[in-house]
């Protein structure tokens, strides 16, 4: 069949049709019963997104209460922290290269470190607290101040 005889065919078939053709009385319970059916099952399934969504928003905000508010540090301490943890790499980076003059520097950064860990401890319970805070700076300082001078000391400068 060639498209013009098909649309020929098509047409002629539509024209010939039996309009006035009712239905089965059984059918139309059955369209009613889909229907209602169909009714039902959709406010079921618009009920379950929302409560799914409402869900997961609160488990996220939740979680971001938990990440930024309970169990973070105080927000000095990570601003003081994040500077010299900066420096300190900063300079480890500058003196990769360079022999130190002692061997037991690390070990003394070690304790300075552990040292860092207690007052951030301590601060954890006392955030406003200005000594601890003071003391954390110098913890900071003194881990600086033993890089420079284990690898760049004084007298050898002129």
């Amino acid at each position: 069949m060639n498209k013009p005889n098909f649309d020929d065919y098509l047409n002629k078939s539509l024209n010939t049709l039996d309009k006035n053709v009712a239905p089965r009385k059984n059918l139309w319970t059955g369209i009613e019963r889909a229907i209602v059916d169909n009714k039902s099952i959709q406010k079921n399934t618009r009920v379950w997104p929302k409560l799914t969504a409402i869900a997961a928003c609160s488990i996220a905000g939740l979680i971001a209460l938990n990440m930024f508010v309970i169990n973070s540090e105080p927000q000095p301490v990570m601003v003081m922290s994040d500077y010299f943890t900066q420096q300190k790499q900063s300079l480890l980076v500058q003196y990769k290269n360079q022999e130190a003059l002692t061997t037991n520097w690390q070990a003394q950064l070690q304790e300075l470190e552990e040292a860092e860990q207690a007052i951030k401890g301590a601060l954890k319970n006392e955030p406003q607290n200005r000594a601890l805070l003071t003391m954390l700076a110098q913890i900071y300082q003194q881990q600086l101040s033993l890089i420079n001078k284990v690898h760049a000391p004084h007298w050898q400068h002129i």
